[in-house]
């Protein structure tokens, strides 16, 4: 039962974000924005509370604290700023496959399960490229958010109820 709600409503909210992908990049932007906000939160606080027992790991906490709120409110401000993160995110894990894929491949064409993962791990690497490039344009990534509530609401329809 609880599978069946969940999933209707991730359908219902893809539905929605891709009829207005702004909303949904915004959305997702604030909470990720929110989420780093407390984690530099936490951040400064274990460096002032590091800086009685180890200066130089006090001072490092407090400017990592610094960074990730400066970072939070770059979202939370700035949904442009977490469609670039998560293009760029996106184009260097493609990159990663396609060197993971590459490597597969070299390093054993005698054994079938390399050279078919060496292929997958190419052609995955090829698709995080062109889905990184369009997730430079929060449109564009608020359709890819979308998109991929709606499968994940999909797919929860066949998880097993727990």
């Amino acid at each position: 039962m609880r599978n069946t709600f969940m999933g209707l409503l991730a359908i219902i909210l893809g539905l929605i974000v891709i009829a207005f992908p702004a909303i949904g990049v915004v959305a997702a932007s604030f909470i990720a924005g929110f989420a780093v906000i407390m984690l530099a939160i936490w951040f400064l606080i274990a460096g002032v509370a590091e800086v009685h027992v180890d200066r130089v790991v006090g001072i490092l906490y407090a400017i990592l604290g610094i960074v990730a709120l400066i970072i939070g409110f770059g979202l939370i401000f700035n949904p442009a700023l977490f469609a670039f993160i998560a293009g760029l995110i996106l184009y260097l894990a493609g990159i990663v496959l396609i060197l993971g894929g590459i490597i597969a491949l070299l390093g054993g064409l005698h054994v079938r399960y390399r050279v078919y993962s060496g292929i997958l791990g190419i052609i995955l690497g090829i698709i995080y490229i062109i889905l990184g490039s369009l997730a430079f344009n929060p449109i564009y990534l608020g359709f890819l958010i979308g998109i991929w509530l709606i499968v994940t609401g999909i797919f929860s329809f066949f998880a097993p109820s727990q």
